[in-house]
């Protein structure tokens, strides 16, 4: 593995240890980055098979970053926002709503770059709308294990939810990733598209 993979890996490790101390409830900690850890399995897992570009890896360490804080503080509590709700005399903390453009935006680029690279579509031009389509439907899956947890836990559905008494959370979470998506497309995809050209030509040589 090149040293570069090894400090993503030691990142993260340094992160998750931090987030698991001392957390606000660890119970919902594994709840919420137990999604970081199976990712991290897959990577491992099917990293000799299909090896990503370095800014998806990123993009990916990114995001799991932000799942790491949230579930430290739990998505409601997390400090800085608690600042910016005062400072914008609002009615929650937002820290959610970066965690599901998140979940738009770098699901987005790791859809768009396996239909790419494993030539699933022959026309390019249905691209686009196959990633937004594919990160919405992981948005609502999301959205469904979030209720089915909710409904197990009882006590801690609040907290694992993260509603803060909005009616309107399902749907505003799937519409930020659904906005996170169309900017990943919108700002990364000719960059992206210059990695998958460096990473083909390499594996090619």
């Amino acid at each position: 593995m090149e040293k570069k993979y090894g400090v993503f890996l030691l990142i993260f490790l340094v992160v998750a240890i931090w987030s698991g101390y001392q957390s606000f409830d660890p119970v919902l900690w594994w709840l919420e980055a137990g999604m970081c850890v199976a990712g991290l399995i897959v990577l491992i897992a099917t990293f000799k098979r299909f090896r990503f570009t370095d800014m998806t890896y990123a993009f990916i360490l990114l995001h799991m970053i932000i799942l790491l804080i949230g579930a430290h503080y739990s998505y409601a509590k997390v400090p800085a926002f608690d600042w910016l709700k005062e400072m914008f005399d609002s009615s929650r903390n937002n820290y959610d709503k970066v965690g599901h453009f998140a979940q738009g935006f770098i699901p987005a680029m790791i859809a768009r770059e396996l239909l790419i690279r494993l030539n699933v579509i022959r026309k390019k031009s249905w691209l686009p709308f196959l990633v937004v389509c594919i990160c919405l439907s992981i948005s609502a899956f999301y959205e469904l294990i979030e209720w089915w947890v909710a409904v197990l836990s009882n006590d801690g559905a609040d907290d694992f939810l993260g509603t803060q008494g909005y009616e309107w959370d399902t749907q505003s979470d799937m519409l930020c990733a659904l906005i996170g998506a169309i900017c990943m497309l919108i700002t990364l995809s000719k960059v992206q598209d210059k990695q998958i050209e460096k990473i083909t030509t390499k594996s090619e040589e």
